[in-house]
């Protein structure tokens, strides 16, 4: 049941040596937790900082794996908290069913959505993931079963959403689907020059459930911020073109690329990035495209490429993500985006996404009303500078950290999430490790 090794997640950064623990057996798993000073839990390990890393134990929940029921009059899904989305997904769509909301993988389980609270295209529109859990249950620090919901154990279920896995193990939990007629997706992509136009068009298309922004973060003057938009929404029967129509849940599988092996760290250079970046943008000759993707491309271009954190090398990544508040949006986005061009370690993979502030009950979520931007970095000595003078402008506009994202923002942008002082539960993870790198 006890594994030591060393234990990291997506950003490869940082590495600990740990207990592992896997198992499905419940007496085991309350065991574990009344033999550990401090656990927590980890699902499928694709969160890019170290919220679930525990130098004394992890408890793996990908042994709890198994489908409990699907309500299809409903649109109701049960199963246990180590079940990945994609699963689902191959489960649900067919049915005429998806995500109420989805991150931009489909490879994390539904306990590690219950515990970062995610949130996806449609926040503006719809919410984060934990509005839609209907209950769950958790295995709290005595090793008691709860089961939690808005009237049964309330005040457990909404520390529970958005608590970073610091309240127990969950181990199964009920939610609701979205109804849809097709895999697809009827969108509209727009380039923009620079940034004042990015935010113009995130104004005109609020109204698309889903919506997403791709910037270029190493542009200057009056490039600054120059980006393209993605919107859409959920295509109907009607929109599809007839080769698809005769199986409008089912789109064709696609062949996946792989990384073999982790680039050598002078690879991913300001260069390297400027060009793809050159590349990306103008591979699009059109100002506006309308068209009909299917889901995957749409929701999740990036797992269609395995491995794809080894392009970073083998010292990894941090995903810095941060939200500021709607009405400094712009203001802060241009200092934010002045102060990466500055110091030439951009990004490719660079996200602007529109939020709606969270429910006064998910106190723990991340969302505020204002624009989030993700951005990735691969680790050098440069990086902690950076990331300090990124966190002061965060800061200075009244933001937060994406805790499911952060390894290495100073701590008072952290403290948003409010748990109880908990026993096994209130592990090390937050905790700013100055030497990792």
């Amino acid at each position: 049941m006890f594994n030591k090794q060393k234990v990291t997640n997506w950003g490869k950064y940082p590495v600990i040596e740990t207990n592992l623990i896997e198992t499905s057996n419940i007496s085991k798993i309350k065991k574990s937790i009344k033999e550990s000073s401090t656990i927590i839990a980890r699902g499928n390990g694709r969160s890019y900082g170290d919220n679930s890393l525990n130098k004394n134990n992890i408890f793996s929940t990908l042994r709890l794996n198994k489908f409990l029921s699907f309500d299809r009059e409903k649109g109701i899904f049960e199963c246990e908290s180590g079940v990945i989305l994609s699963d689902i997904l191959d489960v649900i769509v067919p049915e005429g069913y998806f995500l109420p909301v989805t991150p931009g993988t489909k490879l994390i389980t539904v306990g590690g959505a219950i515990g970062a609270d995610v949130h996806g295209k449609n926040n503006h529109s719809e919410g984060c993931f934990g509005d839609y859990v209907l209950d769950f249950n958790i295995i709290t620090e005595n090793g008691e079963i709860k089961k939690c919901s808005k009237t049964e154990n309330s005040e457990l279920f909404w520390n529970t959403i958005g608590g970073m896995g610091l309240t127990g193990i969950i181990l199964s939990a009920r939610f609701t689907l979205k109804k849809v007629q097709t895999a697809y997706i009827k969108q509209k992509v727009l380039k923009a020059d620079n940034l004042e136009e990015i935010f113009d068009y995130f104004n005109q298309f609020k109204n698309y459930t889903y919506s997403v922004a791709w910037i270029d973060c190493l542009q200057k003057g009056s490039k600054l911020g120059r980006s393209i938009l993605m919107v859409g929404e959920h295509a109907r029967l009607t929109d599809l073109p007839t080769k698809w129509k005769g199986a409008p849940l089912k789109p064709k599988k696609k062949l996946k690329l792989n990384v073999p092996f982790d680039f050598p760290s002078f690879v991913l250079n300001t260069f390297t990035v400027k060009a793809f970046n050159f590349l990306y943008y103008f591979k699009q000759r059109k100002k506006i495209i309308n068209n009909v993707v299917d889901y995957d491309t749409f929701f999740y271009p990036l797992d269609a490429i395995n491995n794809w954190n080894r392009i970073y090398g083998k010292k990894g990544f941090i995903q810095y993500q941060f939200i500021i508040p709607e009405n400094v949006g712009k203001e802060g986005m241009t200092e934010i985006l002045k102060t990466i061009a500055k110091s030439g370690q951009g990004s490719f993979l660079a996200v602007l996404k529109l939020y709606k502030q969270s429910s006064i009950e998910a106190h723990n979520s991340f969302p505020i009303d204002g624009y989030s931007l993700a951005l990735d970095f691969k680790i050098n000595n440069k990086l902690p500078a950076l990331v300090k003078e990124l966190d002061k402008i965060v800061e200075n506009y009244k933001g937060r950290i994406y805790l499911a994202k952060d390894s290495m923002s100073k701590k008072s942008l952290l403290d948003y999430v409010k748990v109880p002082e908990t026993g096994v539960f209130n592990s090390v993870q937050h905790e700013r490790i100055e030497n990792y790198i």
